[in-house]
This record gives C-alpha cells, sequence and structure tokens, in this order.
C-alpha cells in the first residue's frame, strides 16, 4: 500500500530502544527523518493505561512497535489501546509490529479445558482494529492461520547465519547445528542449510511440565562445535543441560543462538555458569542490565531487518525477500563486512 508521505511509528513501553533503532535505519535508508510518533503511554494510579497521540494521523500507514514479553499483559493492553486510539483518529491502517508475540507457547489444547490462548490475542489484535502483523520467528507457525489479516513471519535464521559465518569463518567445517528438541528440528534444519552444516537432535522426555527427565544425542558430535538454535529461552534450565550433555558426548565447543531471550528467574546465573561458550539472542525483548552483563551472551540487532520489512510492507513490496541472505547481507553490511 504506497503512500505520498512517509510510514508512521509509534512505540509502546515495552522495547523503547528496538522502536528508536528502527527508526534510525528507517531515516537512513529514506534519507528524510522518520522518528517515533508524539505521543504519551502512561498509567493512571490504579494501574489502567492511558494513551495519547499529539500528532495528525489521519490517513497516514501507522505502524506499532510493541512486543508483548515481560510483563506481557500491561504491554498486550498497551498495543490494544493504542491501536484503538490511532483507529478513532482515522489512521489509514494500522499495522502491528510485534518482535515477540506473547503468549505464542499457548497455540494449541494440549489437556482438556484449557485455552488457545494465542487465539484469544489473535482475535483481540484485529478486534482493535489491527489489519496487518509483523512478527519474527513465531513459536508455532499456525498461529499464522488464528488471523484473518495479513501476517508477515520473519526468521531470525538469516541473521543467525550471518554471524555464524563471521564469527566461524575458519572453523565452518567443525560446526554441527542442533535441535534442542525433536520439535524445532525444522528451525534447526533451515539454519543447517544456510551454513552447510550437519544436523543433530537432542531427544528429551519429561515427567511433567518444566521438568526434563531423560536427555539423549541423536547423531555424533564428538570433535564439533555445536550451535544449538531455538526460538525461545525462558528459564535455561533445558539449554544448559542440553550444553552439558553435549559436551559429555564429546562436543568441542557448545553455542547457542535463540532468537527470543526471555531469560526469566534464574536464566542469566544458569547461562553464565553453564558449559557454553556463548549465547546469541536478538534484541526482539529488550534486555536486562544483567542480560547485558553477562559475559557470555550477544545480542544480535534486530532493527535492520524490521525497518526494511517496514518499508517493504509500506511500499507493498515483497517481505519474503528478506528471507534470503543475499537480500540481508547488505543491510548487516556495517555488522558483518565481507572480504
Amino acid at each position: 500500500m504506497a503512500t505520498l508521505t512517509e510510514p508512521k511509528l509509534i512505540a509502546g513501553n515495552a522495547n523503547p530502544l528496538l522502536a528508536q533503532a528502527i527508526a534510525r535505519r528507517m531515516t537512513m535508508h529514506r534519507g528524510v527523518n522518520i522518528g517515533l510518533l508524539d505521543a504519551r503511554v502512561e498509567r493512571f494510579n490504579d494501574g489502567e493505561i492511558f494513551v495519547e497521540v499529539f500528532e495528525n494521523v489521519r490517513g497516514e500507514d501507522m505502524f506499532i512497535i510493541q512486543p508483548t514479553s515481560n510483563p506481557a499483559n500491561d504491554n498486550l493492553m498497551e498495543l490494544l489501546i493504542m491501536s484503538d486510539a490511532l483507529r478513532r483518529s482515522s489512521a489509514a491502517r494500522i499495522t502491528a509490529v510485534l518482535p515477540y508475540f506473547g503468549y505464542a507457547r499457548q497455540d494449541r489444547r494440549t489437556k482438556a479445558r484449557t485455552p488457545i490462548s494465542a487465539k484469544l490475542v489473535a482475535n483481540m489484535l484485529v478486534g482493535a482494529g489491527i489489519e496487518r502483523v509483523l512478527t519474527m520467528d513465531l513459536h508455532a507457525a499456525q498461529i499464522q492461520g488464528f488471523f484473518d489479516i495479513p501476517v508477515d513471519n520473519l526468521y531470525a535464521s538469516p541473521v543467525f547465519a550471518l554471524d555464524i559465518m563471521t564469527q566461524f569463518k575458519d572453523q565452518m567445517d567443525d560446526l554441527m547445528v542442533v535441535s534442542p528438541d525433536v520439535g524445532g528440528v525444522a528451525r534447526a534444519r533451515e539454519l543447517a542449510k544456510r551454513i552447510q552444516a550437519p544436523l543433530s537432535i537432542v531427544d528429551k522426555r519429561r515427567e511433567k511440565a518444566g521438568e526434563v527427565a531423560e536427555m539423549t544425542v541423536i547423531g555424533n558430535v564428538e570433535g564439533k562445535i555445536c550451535l544449538i538454535v531455538d526460538d525461545i529461552c525462558d528459564t535455561a534450565g533445558t539449554l544448559c543441560k542440553a550444553a552439558d550433555l553435549l559436551i559429555e558426548n564429546g562436543a568441542k565447543e557448545v553455542h547457542s543462538y535463540i532468537s527470543h531471550g526471555v531469560l526469566s528467574g534464574p536464566a542469566v546465573e544458569r547461562v553464565t555458569k553453564s558449559s557454553m561458550k556463548s549465547l546469541v539472542i536478538t534484541d526482539t525483548i529488550q534486555p536486562t542490565d544483567p542480560v547485558k552483563s553477562a559475559q557470555n551472551i550477544r545480542i544480535v540487532p534486530t532493527a535492520p531487518i524490521f525497518a526494511q520489512a517496514i518499508l517493504n510492507i509500506w511500499n507493498g513490496t515483497s517481505v519474503s525477500s528478506l528471507f534470503d541472505d543475499r537480500t540481508l547481507s547488505p543491510i548487516y553490511e556495517t555488522l558483518y563486512a565481507t572480504g
């Protein structure tokens, strides 16, 4: 949907640093200043959220940048109320940019009398006036089908592939991509194909939710530099156990590439003390001070890919082109200079 004016960005309180970085990248691409919309998103004394937009948005193509990360409910309500404010102010189109889609792990009924909360959230977003969703690495691809509006799901794997080819450029033959569970094989295989590395799997059996009873490595990892790939790292318990198991099975080093660093509770301490040499996450969730100060945690920026995706949506051009390493390389050239 092409317009005569520039795309307009507005951000909530979930990840203002990422929103500002996206605005800077878009300014660089467009050659004109694209800033965040002047607005206030605040709370009354009783916790109610209030939004006021100080600029005219009539007929504008609006993009709300707001991951629904911790505190998930507050950030989700901010997003819904911002959308309602823009819709009532006659915005032409409202796109929700959710770098991290909260409630995505509740995508199906695992037992009787449980909700499918991801579908409920999808209904709420559409009901609030959102006409398009842009996100990254949905926990389950079928969540796209929960929406009756267009959903663009970006992937972190092309960005991770660029990082791996830079960090391990002299050790590419020693790499082994590892899926930490059977459910993540497709995601791990995608990255393995990009860097032309073999694939291994850590098969885990749970006695009950949150507790792993037994883990087994499928594949020979002896002498390999193992790269564990997953979409979410929450408490990091399973991730650290998988790293220990790989080392026990002869792996030379273990590194992890995780799209969304939830890193709640004891996660940072566990990662710091673990056998992992590094944990690489993106900034879809705003990193806390302990995360930023952890010596073996590294953060890869997503602003370049989100900025380009927003511009492609605004221009009415292909978003899927950003799945290609060759398309992303120029966007990330300042970070991963080749030659």
